[in-house]
């Protein structure tokens, strides 16, 4: 699999580098797939996985993978960049089960009080109805509760870190913008935002609103069309400045932002991320 990554400031964009994890060429059969997003403002680090070093110089923003790894129990450090080895993590040791296919994003993120934690999360690549697509918006910004808005109107409401919501939407362009919970005065956007079909799009809010650094990655997996137009997912790795027609990353605080709403149409789902322990 593939990913691509932008970044944007507010109301600026700038290209990022996509970080590969170091792993087998070829996935074997029953193996997991692990992303790592880097969340935490202002701190390069050093990713370790059962104390070997698995990225160097990580910086904000970034996401790699997926890693493919066999099904089981699996130790994730975070430490300062360069450290000699993981005894002295900013961020872990936590320990994070696989299973057999799954398919995970673990974030080192800032909770809502602007600790550094680190959070695993299960991404759903089941086949999306025909016709529709999907939008996760997963919370893990320094931040309180936020609204997201469609036309003007609250079509989720009150998430906060570190939870997530799913919506099954109608493919299209709409208006959205997001607002402190409980009010309509949008604090992003709104701006003109797409959704296609058999694509299920993935949005990590992370930063510190305090600190005026929060940003948007969003990570976009496509190919999971129901028949007749079944395809194989995929992870695309070009870099764009647009939304993904892969599995992607695009990190931004301008429109990207307003990637987290969508249209507010379909049926939604709430999640309870899974906290790494």
């Amino acid at each position: 699999m593939r990913n691509r990554i932008f970044t944007a400031g507010a109301g600026a964009a700038a290209i990022a580098a996509a970080i590969a994890l170091a792993g087998p060429a070829q996935a074997a059969e029953g193996d997991a797939q692990l992303s790592v997003l880097h969340g935490v403002p202002g701190l390069t680090v050093d990713v370790w996985v059962n104390g070997d070093r698995t990225l160097d110089d990580f910086t904000p923003g970034s996401l790699a993978g997926p890693l493919a790894l066999p099904a089981g129990a699996y130790e994730l450090a975070i430490t300062a960049s360069d450290a000699a080895d993981a005894s002295a993590a900013v961020i872990g040791p936590v320990s994070v089960t696989l299973a057999a296919n799954g398919n995970y994003t673990a974030v080192a993120n800032l909770d809502a009080a602007g600790n550094p934690t680190a959070n695993l999360f299960t991404n759903d690549v089941s086949q999306i109805e025909a016709g529709k697509g999907k939008l996760t918006v997963r919370h893990t910004a320094a931040a309180p509760a936020v609204d997201i808005l469609a036309g003007g109107s609250p079509v989720i409401t009150n998430l906060a870190n570190p939870n997530e919501q799913t919506l099954t939407l109608d493919p299209g362009t709409v208006p959205a913008a997001v607002a402190a919970t409980g009010t309509t005065a949008p604090v992003i956007g709104p701006a003109d935002v797409t959704i296609a079909e058999g694509t299920h799009t993935i949005v990590y809010a992370w930063g510190s609103l305090a600190d005026s650094n929060l940003q948007l990655a969003v990570q976009t997996i496509e190919g999971l069309h129901s028949a007749p137009g079944s395809v194989p997912g995929a992870l695309d790795g070009s870099t764009v400045a647009a939304p993904a027609d892969s599995t992607a990353l695009m990190v931004g605080f301008g429109a990207a932002a307003l990637a987290l709403i969508l249209g507010g149409v379909g049926a939604a789902r709430t999640v309870a991320a899974r906290r790494a322990e």
